[in-house]
């Protein structure tokens, strides 16, 4: 976290001086000299004045930083309301029940388990029933690291049950080894592989039928490529438990994409092993399949259009595909000949977006994307349907594992009711609620959830989430967060957290936008906002910000846009596009320099859905809209609060350096422009829950301060 004691301690004096200049004049920011570099691309030239700030090593970039930590340290502090914030974030966040998820089933049920105040979740198993009585912790990351700052980042146990393979890393920076523990007793086994985990092309595991080995995916080593391809062309080879790794043993995957994602799938009865490869992050997939004989079969292409595939117990391989059927549909093809020549159409394309498919003994589980919300619905092997489970409107419905039999968890959670965990007992046709996760101490019962839709610039309809209290006069005076994302063909579906809490007892409302680059209608609805078409995510959001104004939800002054990553892109669109639409920005490890991020190790793997600057029509359209090239002189910027970690993987922190100069030196506003860089974190994954909490109690408090709220009274409890 940005430490609290600092070269240069914040005085009395300084303080109140700050709190002043937020509302008198510029704040005194560090000085940021301008070396320009420049570059022409297809006859075009560009200006860089802060390429200098990419240098994470050099003594100048580190001693900017801890100026910039130190100015928003001291401005941050002085916000009259952080104190009360802070404590509230503490509350909320301390007090949230041991939640259970990413289940898996094998012989027993093993969850990874949250349980505030304790800094990292553990890892536990379970009697396949789920009774928490039965319930003993494998792994407690805490014994390991009592700084909480050693996260697991993923596991997967043998298909008897005796073992779980844990992948750890510090710090946030996803760089995961790979260690083996004995369930019965915890004790951690010798073998170990390292690199297994990174955070451009993640990693994954998965064991042989008879637990005396597993697969796992692996990274060039030694002199195998070039250093710059150090964390490109994963590969997956074998381990043999008790043996060297030296002696562990290639694969497959040296015919594999630079920027392959490899998934490691196993099936029900471990004979079968899937290859799932993403060329980059763009949504192309292939599917490689393993036969017991030790045959690779490839089973579909880059281009063949299958998204998604999962293993049957009837010798087939059921999966999702968009070839000829853009809402996607769901197709068998025999394990014995694995090919889509010999495919059959099970359920035919809808009119809503097919997502996924979960095979069960004689069921099939399809989750359906309906703009957002999603449903799940079940048909027999051989496409009969069989009803639907039940979910509340404007909720998220998640088949989180299979048991024995056609029985599933299943997991639902909407914008106002907290994830919960209930087993659907097939032969009964009825949803069970479990004790897997806990209750709040606190409800949503004052709030409603308003879903409407916004009209983008090219006539495109555009869902708004809107969550604000029950009875509000519709008179433009209400604080309002907008959050957006946008990319990838992630769809923003319906998500609890307690900390909407807090904004709704400052009198603030909530909405989330449904853009497009998501995949909330679909792959169709994903392309129109990826490559070339990336412009019509930022006027879908522009959009969404408009209909909260005209609909008189709330005023310019008192509407702030909150993303994070991809969404810290179209954060850092609007408000250099739309400069006058919003109070306050707050970003979190955003891209900003469209036209550099490919030559980051991560932005290679985003080429797929971004585009690059060699090519022509590409590099117009990453001009047009990047940020970091589009801040102009003397434009009267909104409040902005960039945050950063500096072990980010995935987008690396000088981005949000470069941005926060620029703004810096432009902006003709006396509205602060804050970096906020996170000395032990990365992107956000593995995050300490203490570090979590002082950054949420700045973000918010930044909020309140920029849009002047107050409480509204008593803080809704049960």
């Amino acid at each position: 976290m940005i430490a609290r004691t600092t070269l240069f301690p914040p005085t009395l004096w300084l303080t109140v001086m700050l709190a002043a200049l937020a509302h008198a004049g510029p704040l005194p920011y560090p000085e940021t000299p301008k070396n320009p570099v420049s570059e022409t691309y297809h006859g075009v030239s560009v200006v860089d004045p802060y390429r200098w700030l990419e240098n994470d090593v050099a003594p100048e970039v580190k001693q900017w930083t801890v100026a910039q930590n130190t100015l928003s340290r001291r401005y941050l502090d002085a916000i009259p309301q952080r104190s009360a914030i802070a404590k509230r974030v503490a509350e909320l966040l301390h007090s949230e029940p041991a939640q259970r998820y990413d289940f898996q089933f094998r012989k027993q049920l093993f969850a990874m388990k949250r349980q505030p105040p304790r800094n990292q979740p553990s890892l536990v198993v379970l009697k396949p029933t789920g009774t928490l009585e039965s319930e003993r912790t494998i792994l407690d990351p805490l014994t390991l690291d009592p700084r909480g700052r050693t996260t697991i980042d993923f596991y997967r146990p043998s298909y008897d049950g005796r073992f779980v393979i844990v992948s750890l890393s510090q710090d946030g920076s996803e760089e995961g080894t790979a260690y083996v523990y004995e369930v019965a007793t915890g004790k951690r086994l010798a073998d170990v592989i390292p690199g297994v985990l990174y955070p451009t092309a993640g990693g994954s595991v998965e064991w042989a039928k008879d637990g005396r080995g597993f697969w796992y995916t692996r990274f060039p080593q030694g002199d195998e490529r070039p250093a710059d391809d150090r964390h490109f062309y994963q590969q997956v080879w074998f381990h043999a438990l008790g043996t060297p790794r030296a002696n562990d043993r290639y694969v497959i995957g040296k015919e594999f994409p630079r920027i392959a994602e490899t998934v490691l799938e196993g099936s029900r009865d471990g004979r079968y092993l899937l290859a799932i490869v993403r060329n980059g992050d763009g949504g192309e997939v292939a599917f490689h399949l393993r036969s017991p004989e030790g045959r690779w079969s490839n089973v579909a292409s880059f281009t063949d259009g299958v998204k998604q595939a999962a293993f049957g117990d009837d010798g087939y391989l059921y999966a999702m595909t968009i070839k000829d059927a853009p809402l996607g549909r769901i197709i068998a093809m025999p394990l014995a000949k694995p090919s889509l020549a010999a495919a059959r159409v099970v359920v035919p394309e809808n009119t809503v977006v097919a997502e996924s498919v979960v095979a069960t003994r004689t069921r099939l589980y399809v989750t359906y994307r309906v703009g957002g919300p999603s449903t799940v619905r079940i048909f027999t092997l051989d496409g009969k349907p069989q009803g639907e489970l039940p979910v509340a409107p404007v909720s998220d419905i998640h088949v989180a594992e299979r048991l024995a039999g056609d029985d599933v968890l299943v997991r639902t959670m909407s914008y106002v009711q907290p994830g919960t965990i209930s087993r659907y007992e097939a032969r009964r046709n009825r949803l069970v609620r479990t004790q897997l996760d806990g209750r709040y101490d606190f409800d949503f019962d004052d709030a409603i959830v308003v879903r409407d839709f916004a009209v983008s610039k090219d006539g495109t309809r555009v869902p708004i989430n809107i969550i604000h209290r029950k009875g509000i006069a519709l008179d433009g005076t209400h604080p309002v967060l907008l959050y957006g994302y946008g990319g990838y063909g992630v769809s923003m579906g319906p998500y609890f957290s307690p900390l909407r809490r807090l904004w709704l007892d400052w009198g603030g409302v909530y909405a989330v936008a449904n853009v497009r680059g998501g995949g909330e209608f679909g792959e169709p609805w994903h392309l129109a906002g990826n490559l070339t078409k990336k412009q019509n995510v930022f006027d879908d959001f522009a959009a969404c910000a408009q209909f909260l104004i005209d609909h008189k939800y709330t005023r310019p002054d008192k509407l702030a846009i909150l993303g994070g990553s991809n969404g810290g892109l179209l954060m850092g669109a609007t408000l250099t596009q739309h400069p006058e639409l919003v109070r306050a920005v707050v970003s979190a490890v955003g891209i900003y320099d469209a036209l550099h991020w490919e030559e980051q190790p991560n932005g290679a793997f985003n080429v797929t859905e971004f585009g690059s600057v060699k090519n022509p029509d590409q590099f117009r359209a990453l001009f047009a809209y990047s940020p970091y090239n589009n801040v102009k002189e003397g434009i009267a910027y909104p409040a902005v609060l960039l945050t950063a970690g500096e072990n980010d993987g995935r987008v690396a922190p000088y981005e949000s350096r470069k941005m926060a100069a620029r703004l810096q030196a432009a902006t003709s506003s006396p509205r602060p422009i804050l970096l906020r860089t996170e000395a032990t974190a990365g992107h956000g994954i593995g995050t300490a829950l203490a570090t979590r909490i002082e950054e949420e109690a700045d973000i918010y408090a930044f909020l309140v301060g920029e849009l002047g709220m107050t409480p509204i009274g008593k803080q809704r409890q049960h």
